[in-house]
């Protein structure tokens, strides 16, 4: 290898360094996962279990499946599975919705179809400027959802005119490459708080049955 690929392996390395450590120096990004947390155990501890739904473009797409299947199969320890849905694995859908309405529908649609009050909502979007993002939780705060957007560096601007999402998750970097890797300790770090919750038992999962005409299942 070339020292100048390896300059260039450092270099990757080091900036993903500088994104956490700024994040974690410029943002309250511990204490906003720990809402975050206690917004998804609130939601798991409804009468009827609550669902997460998860969701994102691209990377974040992939992101948003990925955590999805650390919900519903296992992360670090055995426990029933839980209900967090991606709602970008459905080819059909994806695919009616953008051809028969338009793709910034794509997400919104689905969260009409499936999403209760109680329920929490959390979008993906690097740049926080996603059109299909920002339409979906708007329908789903209109639901009664918990909505959270996982985002990179934003400006108190945006801030102040974000007044349908309840919790932002902020990586302090503009480089989409740094966010995504953020986007994904970030999640991690969600699944473990989960899990902790899980072995405390401070989930409820006898509430995980769904009610036809007055029948428990």
């Amino acid at each position: 290898m070339s020292e100048k690929q390896l300059n260039a392996a450092r270099n990757c390395f080091a900036n993903h360094l500088i994104a956490v450590n700024e994040t974690i120096m410029n943002t309250n990004i511990f204490q906003d996962i720990s809402i975050a947390t206690q917004a998804i155990i609130k939601c798991f501890n409804q009468k009827q279990m609550g669902r997460v739904f998860i969701f994102g473009n691209g990377g974040s797409a992939a992101d948003a499946q990925h955590l999805a299947a650390e919900f519903t199969n296992r992360f670090t320890i055995e426990r029933k599975p839980l209900p967090m849905i991606a709602l970008t694995t459905d080819t059909s859908a994806l695919t009616a919705i953008s051809n028969d309405y338009s793709f910034r529908q794509v997400f919104s649609k689905q969260l009409e179809a499936l999403a209760r009050p109680g329920d929490v909502a959390i979008g993906i979007s690097t740049s926080g400027n996603s059109t299909n993002i920002s339409e979906a939780l708007k329908i789903s705060k209109d639901i009664g959802c918990y909505n959270i957007l996982m985002t990179g560096k934003t400006t108190q601007e945006f801030r102040d005119k974000v007044d349908i999402v309840d919790l932002i998750l902020e990586v302090d970097s503009t480089d989409t490459a740094r966010i995504q890797e953020c986007h994904i300790l970030i999640g991690h770090t969600l699944c473990q708080l989960i899990d902790n919750a899980v072995s405390d038992g401070e989930i409820d999962f006898s509430n995980n049955t769904f009610n036809i005409e007055g029948k428990v299942y």
